[in-house]
């Protein structure tokens, strides 16, 4: 037997409402669903365009807080422009942490820090990629 499709993958943190700004107003994603978990977690669920899979952010008061090793993980989106979106990003009081850089199949990627430490990776695939 084998596992199914990717549903969603879930970061905890500890400012969940901080963190959901960035997700809603910087990333663009969309909040699909909230609520509350039986354990007591409070769950924020998103989307982003053209995908199925979801994002869990999870903030989950009864535990220690979320302390996120530098490097540990990171999401990864398309882009259309990382030029244009460096200048999003600027409207929101933020940089690239790394990057922009292009990748040895023309590719290039830049990465922008998430509340928490999480890393967000973009990005703009080259023209001979679809």
């Amino acid at each position: 037997m084998k596992v199914g499709k990717l549903l969603h993958t879930r970061y905890r943190v500890n400012d969940l409402e901080r963190t959901v700004k960035f997700y809603r107003d910087v990333l663009g994603l969309t909040e699909t669903r909230r609520h509350k978990s039986p354990r007591g977690s409070e769950l924020v669920f998103f989307k982003a365009p053209g995908s199925e899979e979801e994002i869990e952010l999870c903030h989950f008061p009864a535990s220690e807080s979320v302390q996120v090793q530098p490097d540990l993980t990171h999401l990864a989106f398309e882009i259309a422009s990382l030029d244009e979106f460096a200048k999003h990003l600027a409207q929101h009081g933020l940089k690239y942490s790394d990057g922009p850089t292009t990748t040895s199949s023309g590719s290039i990627i830049a990465f922008v820090d998430a509340p928490e430490g999480y890393e967000i990776e973009l990005i703009q695939k080259a023209n001979n990629e679809s």
